[in-house]
């Protein structure tokens, strides 16, 4: 990913920063475009993923929609040129206010994920003589086989609508004469990299949607969410996600029936590979048993490690020999707490102060989860000096 020309870019500018990669990130929007438009599928941004202006301008021009899990989220979509009638609304806690701001601009869909849920949006779209489109977020109960703290679809989760209360659901909906129900919606996880899982929940919707059409309630959008993976272990080798495939599991194993549309909600398979946080070494610490390298950068700029657990590459861009002697750093950065670390035991060349270092596949939860902890200052971002977000060509 970094070439010469590039490190000497990268160079010019205080540590730390994120650096987008314009010419990726446009690839990957690319891809995504043209496997979708394969099935004539429809792809909603989540916004949550990365709401960087430049990469916005990006997926807008590129022709998606939005799928915003707050009310600024669906302000932000609106600001920067998505179409609302392509706008998603999910969210477990949407406030009145957030609600009433996201009928004002008519969004295509609320995804509600309670019963009460429902009935708030009912008396609020009544309140302004409208009618509100809804889906019905249900969990499925598919295990997404992925980190517990980002996995969504099993029963008894903050999350949408167990399968035993839909009779409550259908219930309430006779009563409730502003509000539209044009589909299912299902999220099982996130960073799922075994498209079994995606197959599960084909069989599964299939199996509730005709239950909903046995009841009498036609479904006119199967929004099946997103949770595709990137890898975070071979960021130039598996750089753009294979969406052929991901797309083709829905073909073959989705029952879409005549006039029904079927929806996605991709976030981090579209931007995670075009960014990374680069920062410096601040101090190189040896000791008994273990070297420590000190970067300027640290969970407030990218929590993903300490959060999850997961894992990121990390590159000394100063030191560029492959063939150099490595030596084993944990990679922490200088935020006053013990979970500040990005990695243990990592092989690197031996470093030193002042090396830039790039931490890998940052496109996806970094930026957009970065906080302001011990009064830290908020990074810039810094742009590949070639792309032009602006200039799409579509495949």
């Amino acid at each position: 990913m970094f070439s010469s020309q590039v490190i000497q870019q990268l160079q010019q500018h205080e540590t730390p920063f994120y650096y987008y990669d314009l010419n990726l990130l446009q690839q990957t929007l690319n891809a995504c475009h043209k496997a979708a438009q394969t099935y004539q599928y429809h792809v909603h941004y989540a916004l949550k993923a990365n709401f960087n202006l430049k990469v916005l301008e990006a997926v807008q021009a590129t022709g998606f929609g939005a799928d915003c899990v707050s009310g600024n989220e669906v302000k932000a979509a609106v600001a920067h040129g998505f179409d609302s009638g392509k706008i998603v609304f999910a969210g477990v806690g949407k406030s009145d206010k957030e609600i009433n701001a996201a009928l004002d601009v008519n969004i295509f869909c609320f995804n509600v994920e309670s019963v009460q849920e429902l009935l708030v949006i009912n008396d609020l779209a009544a309140a302004k003589n409208k009618i509100a489109r809804i889906a019905i977020r249900i969990n499925p109960n598919v295990d997404a086989h992925t980190h517990h703290h980002i996995t969504t679809g099993l029963e008894e989760n903050k999350f949408g609508i167990n399968t035993w209360q839909l009779d409550d659901v259908l219930f309430t909906l006779k009563d409730c004469s502003s509000l539209e129900f044009i589909g299912i919606h299902f999220h099982v996880g996130s960073q799922i990299t075994d498209l079994d899982v995606f197959k599960q929940l084909c069989l599964r919707v299939n199996e509730l949607q005709n239950w909903f059409e046995q009841k009498g309630l036609t479904i006119k959008v199967l929004n099946v969410g997103g949770g595709l993976g990137v890898d975070y272990y071979k960021p130039d080798t598996n750089t753009i996600c294979d969406f052929n495939d991901y797309f083709k599991v829905y073909h073959d194993h989705l029952q879409v029936k005549t006039g029904q549309e079927v929806h996605f909600e991709l976030g981090r398979a579209l931007v995670a590979q075009c960014a990374s946080l680069i920062a410096r070494v601040l101090y190189v610490k040896n000791g008994q048993a273990k070297n420590f390298l000190v970067l300027d950068a640290g969970m407030t700029e990218l929590i993903r490690p300490m959060l999850y657990q997961a894992h990121h590459e990390i590159e000394n861009l100063s030191k560029q020999d492959v063939t150099a002697a490595t030596v084993k750093y944990d990679v922490v950065g200088p935020i006053c707490e013990s979970t500040d670390c990005f990695r243990t035991d990592v092989p690197l060349p031996e470093s030193h102060r002042g090396d830039l270092m790039a931490l890998r596949t940052a496109g996806a939860y970094g930026e957009v989860m970065a906080s302001g902890y011990n009064l830290r200052d908020r990074v810039e971002s810094v742009y590949s000096q070639d792309a032009y977000a602006g200039n799409i060509t579509l495949v």
